[in-house]
């Protein structure tokens, strides 16, 4: 069962997220996955990375749920 990924709105400067979008195309993530792993790297060498986080989802589409009925 999948977690539900918490949604935030998050306002930056235009400059910014240009840099941010350019960023993420050369890593080839989305500009909201390279947010996040931005974050999960700011918090882990600040030490307060909480031990229970899960991993940080894999690039692409996620994969299809099989339904076992």
């Amino acid at each position: 069962m999948a977690v539900e990924r918490k949604k935030i709105l998050l306002r930056l400067d235009p400059v910014v997220h240009d840099a941010l979008a350019r960023w993420a195309a050369d890593d080839l993530r989305s500009t909201n996955a390279q947010i996040e792993y931005l974050l999960r790297r700011a918090l882990a060498d600040a030490g307060r990375l909480p031990s229970g986080v899960g991993k940080p989802r894999r690039p692409g589409r996620p994969p299809k749920e099989e339904n076992n009925e």
